[in-house]
């Protein structure tokens, strides 16, 4: 956590990864952000993985540092406070649709400078999660080996566009600053993922050879890199990023002179050439599955360590939690109380800023947990008022529902 964006603060009424990790970037570095959530808790409210309790660690986990306000979002009363509350703040982070009771155009009603963020599926408004972008882009029919996609398990558009979305909702009201008009910035999963293949050359290269890349297995496209096994059995993945590393890479493993000879018999040169690496791969590979199956891994990862070559284990993300040099000594974690109960790490900032001191993670806060709060300072009502909405149903808190 850190403090520059102190006295910034944000509304966000969203759902599931991409919005929820926008506020979230912005809550680290300082930002009050208020997520407003349906009374008893949105669509994400109990996404796995759960507790035994049923608490969501996924929701528990992407709203800390947050505050939350719970309102009855049927109801027209509740509407209209997260209305008073986003123009009472200026800024808005959310994935509601367009058009509706979160549009831009009636929320800048009031406030003119207003800055929404708003997070889509498709441009047109159409719905689409991270897993159907991803289809859609054609990433899974170039994963995998065989004639059947392969889907990964890892949000990357969402974590994208909420990361791109924090971004550029800083850099709106960085003109704000300088132009006194607001803006709403719409953010489409699908524009960031068919915008991120084009960023890596992926557009260009199908326009100009009209084909799919080949489907390489564990195999990295234009480079040397590859999975192998050692004689103990441990897979690990390799990787060559610099004509360095390669020179080291022959030496660690002894094969100088065995590529020398392919070399010879090619007429080519490895030695400043990824592109030609890549392509005569089948003739190096199995020179290299011999030379690593013929060692032990602790052998090996001193050499490749002394040669500042780029190689990692293969292991299960329960390994890696449980190593200090990932969590247990990484300062971006600390010990937080959880809503859950449940006692672990708790993740900060992911920048560390060596002139600053990093404070400790923040909880997550209960659904309805500030609603009282936020509307006395924000809204400045009185506690009658509040009590009577609370009484009413219109909004909730900690007492009047489910605390998480």
């Amino acid at each position: 956590m850190y403090s520059f964006l102190d006295g910034l603060s944000i509304i966000e009424a969203s759902s599931f990864v991409a919005s929820p990790t926008a506020g979230l970037y912005c809550a680290q570095f300082g930002a009050q952000v208020i997520r407003v959530d349906h009374t008893g808790g949105g669509p994400d409210y109990r996404r796995w993985p759960v507790t035994e309790a049923n608490d969501s660690l996924y929701w528990e986990n992407l709203n800390r540092a947050k505050k939350s306000v719970a309102v009855d979002l049927r109801r027209p009363e509740g509407r209209e406070i997260v209305q008073e509350l986003v123009r009472a703040t200026g800024q808005l982070i959310t994935n509601f649709p367009v058009d509706g009771f979160l549009s831009h155009a009636l929320l800048a009603q009031g406030c003119p400078d207003l800055v929404t963020l708003r997070i889509m599926g498709w441009a047109d408004g159409s719905p689409a999660l991270d897993y159907t972008i991803n289809n859609a882009v054609g990433y899974p029919m170039l994963t995998g080996t065989g004639p059947d996609p392969v889907n990964h398990v890892l949000p990357a558009w969402d974590l994208i566009s909420g990361a791109y979305g924090a971004f550029a909702m800083l850099a709106a009201m960085q003109w704000r600053s300088t132009s006194g008009e607001g803006c709403e910035i719409r953010l489409p999963l699908s524009d960031v993922a068919i915008g991120t293949v084009a960023n890596l050359g992926g557009l260009a290269e199908m326009l100009y050879t009209g084909r799919d890349r080949p489907r390489l297995g564990n195999a990295v496209y234009g480079l040397f890199g590859r999975d192998f096994t050692t004689r103990d059995g441990v897979r690990i993945m390799i990787v060559v990023a610099t004509h360095r590393q390669w020179a080291n890479l022959l030496v660690a493993l002894g094969l100088s002179e065995d590529v020398a000879a392919i070399e010879q018999e090619r007429g080519v040169s490895f030695e400043h050439d990824d592109g030609l690496r890549y392509t005569l791969r089948d003739m190096l590979y199995p020179l290299f599955e011999r030379a690593i199956r013929s060692r032990d891994y602790a052998d090996l990862s001193t050499a490749f360590a002394a040669g500042g070559i780029v190689f990692s284990p293969y292991r299960r993300m329960l390994d890696a939690v449980h190593d200090p040099a990932l969590v247990a000594n990484n300062p971006i974690f600390g010990t937080v109380p959880n809503p859950s109960g449940f006692d672990y790490p708790a993740a900060g900032t992911f920048a560390t800023v060596p002139q600053m001191h990093r404070r400790e993670p923040c909880p997550a806060p209960y659904n309805g947990q500030h609603t009282e709060e936020v509307l006395a300072d924000l809204l400045s009502l009185p506690a009658a008022e509040i009590g009577r909405l609370i009484d009413a149903g219109i909004v909730g808190n900690i007492a009047s529902g489910d605390p998480k």
